[in-house]
């Protein structure tokens, strides 16, 4: 019996992507997904990587050589007793395909979010790059749960993609492309990425090579370094003011006494509890990750964000904001005795235009951006599609947002944020069932056993960004040893790059900033040499 649960999904619902920045904001960055969804457009537009950040290209449609095609998958791969299927949706590019050729198959992972937002990756990014230096065919696989992929039992998820490899056939090609017989390249990024590594340690006769970008190799219950990856690379000046923003607001905070026009002055006086506050002004923190190098598709967020926490009050000039922070010309009286830096102000003002007005009329601001009445969380019906990246977090991958567990560390989130506060949204969300309990805190170690840090596979090519918030949890961790850069096993560091850059392309090479053209040139590189190797061994194996 096939389950054909995915036509009984509106498409409204589906065009709607799932943020992971947003939703590691705990139970806070449930909230504001649900205030996006109801400021977001019903008509189905075309996303790219973490839609809630990156700019919606709104004048951009699917392209008719990008239909969706469907590959029946079943729905238990180890169970053979349960004989039920479902429908996983895919896309294929044979634009530059040359059959006969021994030519590979790119494949990249969806990940956690509907595969119509990697859709640009396949036209102009990474998997349109490589097809085209080889004459290979490029394909995004959508991830089993997201978008219309939707299955109804079992959790398991890396079965599926090598079922798909080893038995797919693509229509209008002939030739029987499957794995182990035609090489595939498996490309992932961020918990793809992750993927990626894993499916080449997992099922290496299947996957002849892997592209592991911004990897999260190494799942971590809490995951301080994120917002430290942050405060150590963004503007000097900006990421100071954070820091004493922060202090400032957590002392007001302990003593009480002001706590009250201070979240007046964020516009949310109604909101009682002092974590929710600070958990809600930490949200435009996250739009670093949004950084991308093509400004087409990249988030100005962050910066614009940076930008308002130095513009002029009132008549305080220039030369006034200039002055260091607390500097008495930089204070500004406020109602109910609250005496504060003009940062602080301005931090105010940017969280009351940018979020506290998604708040709706005739809702209370406790409704909006409170998060202690558990039954906001326990809604289950298929729109609900938070619960989808978040039933991970709390099973496997972890990844809480605290503040840094040494007091004395410098932070420009609250120290109120801690482990209980950010993982409440596990024990809220998923009530024990008859058949699985989330766990109190995530198995990590289910990911960690798989390689951890040192993952490491020939032709498994391992590439991250310098200033990328998730870079503490991937091989280029600074826990993590070094290693050396070789074709066989690629250890690569974008400059200055954010989150799986190398992902992101244009479709001439030579307009790109020199960095990516470096780092996809050498790709393509190290691509070639594994397809030569890999024409090697069949001449051996043939006696040639």
């Amino acid at each position: 019996m096939r389950l054909r649960v995915f036509v009984l999904i509106s498409l409204s619902c589906l065009a709607q992507a799932i943020s992971p920045n947003l939703l590691r904001l705990g139970p806070q960055g449930v909230n504001l997904w649900k205030l996006e969804q109801l400021h977001a457009s019903p008509k189905p537009a075309l996303f790219v990587q973490d839609a809630s950040e990156i700019n919606h290209l709104e004048h951009t449609v699917i392209k008719p050589e990008f239909t969706a095609l469907w590959f029946e998958q079943p729905l238990d791969h180890f169970d053979k007793s349960i004989n039920d299927t479902f429908l996983q949706r895919y896309w294929i590019n044979t634009r530059h395909y040359k059959p006969g050729t021994g030519a590979p198959v790119i494949i990249l992972d969806g990940g956690e979010t509907s595969g119509e937002d990697r859709i640009p990756f396949l036209d102009t990014g990474i998997v349109e790059i490589l097809a085209r230096a080889t004459n290979g065919v490029g394909v995004v696989l959508e991830h089993r749960y997201y978008g219309e992929s939707i299955a109804t039992k079992n959790l398991t998820t890396d079965s599926l993609s090598a079922n798909f490899m080893a038995n797919v056939q693509f229509p209008g090609i002939d030739e029987n492309l499957t794995a182990p017989g035609t090489i595939w390249i498996y490309y992932g990024g961020s918990y793809a990425g992750a993927r990626a590594a894993h499916m080449r340690v997992l099922y290496p006769e299947l996957v002849y090579g892997a592209i592991a970008s911004s990897a999260v190799t190494h799942a971590a219950i809490i995951n301080w370094e994120y917002m430290d990856i942050i405060r150590r690379y963004a503007d000097p000046v900006c990421s100071e003011h954070l820091q004493k923003s922060i202090e400032t607001i957590d002392s007001i905070l302990d003593h009480r006494i002001l706590s009250t026009p201070l979240k007046a002055l964020f516009g949310v006086h109604g909101l009682k509890s002092d974590t929710d506050f600070v958990s809600l002004i930490e949200s435009p923190l996250g739009a670093w990750q949004a950084k991308v190098w093509d400004p087409a598709v990249g988030s100005p967020t962050f910066d614009n964000f940076c930008a308002a926490l130095s513009k002029p009050v009132g008549r305080k000039t220039a030369d006034v904001m200039s002055l260091e922070f607390g500097h008495p010309k930089r204070m500004i009286s406020l109602p109910g005795g609250l005496k504060v830096d003009l940062a602080i102000v301005n931090y105010g003002a940017w969280i009351k235009e940018h979020i506290v007005s998604r708040c709706p009329e005739g809702s209370t601001q406790e409704e909006c951006f409170g998060t202690y009445d558990d039954t906001q969380y326990q809604g289950t019906s298929l729109k609900e599609i938070w619960r989808l990246w978040l039933f991970q977090v709390c099973t496997e991958w972890g990844y809480f947002t605290t503040a840094p567990p040494d007091p004395t560390h410098p932070r420009i989130i609250s120290k109120r944020l801690d482990l209980e506060y950010e993982s409440k949204i596990c024990r809220q969300a998923y009530a024990p069932g008859i058949h699985f309990t989330v766990p109190p805190l995530p198995n990590v170690t289910v990911v960690n056993e798989l390689g951890d840090f040192d993952i490491a596979m020939d032709r498994l090519a391992i590439i991250d960004g310098e200033v990328d918030p998730w870079r503490p949890d991937t091989p280029h961790s600074d826990y993590a040893k070094d290693r050396e850069d070789t074709i066989l096993r690629p250890f690569k560091i974008i400059p200055n790059g954010v989150h799986h850059y190398d992902e992101y392309g244009l479709k001439n090479l030579e307009d790109e900033p020199p960095e990516i053209r470096k780092i996809h040139e050498e790709m393509i590189a190290f691509v070639k040499e594994w397809l030569k190797d890999w024409k090697v061994s069949r001449d051996l194996e043939e006696g040639k």
